[in-house]
């Protein structure tokens, strides 16, 4: 009796364990930025978001763990054909996110191959539109571009695309070369273009330079002159202002000499041989010719006259 017992207690605890154990694997705890899915009985039920949560036993199950996180996928290098027919690698990078659990559980079996044949294709639509310069050129308006058809054809699977990316642009080897050496004379030309400049900047500026040197001597040269024409002119007023001085002091001294000989009762003959002194002094090696009266009455008049002119001088 004692042996049933004691294999009815283990069964009891055995399936208490069991039970305990359940309900243990029915309590589930979702972490931030996750969702879970749960079915029942293989349907769809419900998506359970962060916190603590139970399932029903045996009927309920956990779908899928999704992560909600942006993610990011770099897919490898794809051929395209741009419009004048140049083959290419490109490859991509996008940036998702997944928006609604359910329709990325059903909405596509394999969402990450999806995308990749997806933006291939995309891809190759879009360089198919362009030329090679063009496609080189324009990486923006192709991410703009496969953005777009990207995120609107992953709506219904649950998934938002928020960006897309051209990691690498790689044109064949010959096409490479001929960018390389277009660009080798494209820089040779941009330097000839700048020392050419430079050489004319310096030939304006040499050009310049002797340009001021003229003007400036020219100047010089005129100041010059007009200094040495103020130093004749100076000169020449002082040599006026000397003879016209020395003219002064001549005839002061002439008048002073008649005035002298009037105050002092002089004769006629004392006069007129006076007269011929004067006479004498005017011609002392400064005339060749000197025209005397003949009569004496004319020097006697010329000598009277004389002496009134002083008498004249006296008075004033």
């Amino acid at each position: 009796m004692n042996s049933f017992i004691s294999i009815g207690t283990i069964l009891f605890l055995i399936i208490l364990i069991i039970i305990v154990l359940i309900l243990i694997s029915c309590v589930k705890i979702v972490h931030q930025a996750q969702a879970v899915v749960v079915e029942r009985l293989g349907a769809y039920l419900t998506t359970w978001n962060t916190g603590l949560h139970f399932k029903v036993p045996i009927i309920d199950r956990v779908a899928r763990r999704i992560d909600l996180k942006e993610q990011v996928v770099d897919f490898p290098p794809q051929p395209v054909i741009t419009k004048d027919n140049v083959t290419m690698q490109i490859d991509t990078v996008i940036f998702y996110q997944i928006t609604d659990p359910k329709m990325f559980c059903y909405g596509v079996a394999n969402p990450i191959v999806a995308i990749e044949n997806l933006t291939a294709t995309t891809l190759r639509n879009i360089i198919g539109d362009l030329e090679l310069d063009q496609t080189l050129t324009s990486r923006e308006t192709i991410n703009t571009k496969m953005r777009a058809e990207l995120d609107l054809a992953t709506d219904p699977w649950g998934i938002k695309v928020n960006r897309v990316e051209l990691k690498n642009i790689i044109p064949p080897t010959a096409i490479r070369d001929a960018m390389e050496k277009q660009m080798k004379a494209e820089r040779e030309r941009r330097e000839a273009i700048l020392r050419a400049e430079g050489e004319k900047k310096s030939t304006v500026l040499v050009a310049e330079g002797h340009k001021e040197s003229v003007i400036l001597e020219a100047e010089a040269a005129k100041q010059a002159a007009i200094l040495r024409a103020e130093a004749e002119k100076e000169k020449m007023i002082r040599e006026a202002e000397g003879e016209a001085e020395a003219i002064m002091k001549v005839q002061q001294a002439t008048a002073d000499g008649l005035r002298f000989l009037k105050e002092a009762g002089a004769d006629d003959a004392v006069l007129t041989l006076r007269s011929l002194e004067a006479f004498e002094k005017a011609a002392d090696g400064k005339a060749t010719k000197i025209i005397i009266p003949s009569e004496i009455q004319g020097i006697a008049g010329l000598v009277k006259s004389i002496t009134e002119v002083a008498s004249d001088s006296e008075q004033k």
